[in-house]
């Protein structure tokens, strides 16, 4: 598996869902899902910054960052098992976390690579165009504007059971990272006749 950057402790982290500092500040703050959004924003354009030079060099740094960032903002969890559609049902508990481990991998490295491709433009995070006051499901809009025009992101955000928002899908430019990932597990779940431990093992080798 590629992504070493995925250390044991982080991996603990993860599967308990402990938070780091910074992140419960985020999420003591009280913060609505677009002032999220754009706090993370400002504290990513600052990796993005740190990491721009040595990135063709030495990636995993950057991802290492981006995960860290990312840890308690993004459902990995829920995000997975919806990738793995009718098959999370079937899978065991040790199955849908090794898959959580796979996907999280490669949703860190399509999100980072596609955020440095960007990262010297301006990113915005656009106000509500409703009022989202009570709601537990809210879609946020970024733009990334450049000299080659505005480029948008769409964050879906779910209000968990602890009352924290999550991010649970991203469409990076019209592409939905969600269905996309779901139709990669369905093609591999052909190729291997649904065999789940086929799948995963597949999946970790490309990530």
């Amino acid at each position: 598996m590629r992504c070493k950057w995925i250390h044991s402790t982080i991996m603990a982290l993860f599967l308990v869902a402990t938070s780091s500092a910074w992140a419960a500040d985020i999420q003591v703050a009280e913060q609505t899902p677009h002032q999220l959004v754009a706090t993370v924003t400002d504290l990513l354009l600052g990796d993005i910054a740190d990491h721009r030079d040595t990135f063709d060099e030495n990636p995993e740094s950057f991802f290492e960052a981006l995960d860290g960032l990312l840890a308690d903002v993004v459902d990995f969890n829920w995000i997975a098992l919806k990738v793995m559609g009718s098959y999370g049902k079937q899978a065991t508990p040790e199955q849908r976390t090794r898959f959580a481990s796979a996907f999280r991998c490669e949703l860190i490295e399509t999100y980072g690579r596609g955020l440095m491709a960007y990262g010297e433009q301006d990113i915005v995070v656009l106000p509500p165009v409703d009022d989202i006051n009570g709601l537990r499901k809210v879609t946020v809009v970024q733009e990334i504007r450049g000299n080659d025009g505005v480029f948008p992101l769409t964050y879906s955000m779910g209000m968990n059971r602890d009352d924290q928002w999550k991010v649970t899908n991203v469409v990076i430019n019209g592409i939905n990272l969600g269905k996309t990932f779901r139709n990669q597990f369905l093609q591999r779940a052909q190729k291997f006749d649904g065999n789940i431990d086929q799948i995963i093992a597949d999946w970790s080798s490309k990530s």
